[in-house]
């Protein structure tokens, strides 16, 4: 649940900065984190597989 919500603010932080025409560079690493958020968070729920 914590890692969706850094996720969400991670987003928002991307949005934000590509309104403000900061570097790409920037908004793609954003953009990046949260998607490893979201799948570090996905795979957090899947729990041991045994």
């Amino acid at each position: 649940m914590v890692l969706m919500g850094v996720a969400g603010l991670l987003v928002g932080g991307a949005i934000s900065f590509r309104s403000q025409k900061a570097p790409k560079a920037i908004v793609i690493s954003f953009y990046v984190l949260a998607g490893m958020s979201l799948l570090a968070a996905y795979l957090l729920t899947l729990g041991p597989s045994e």
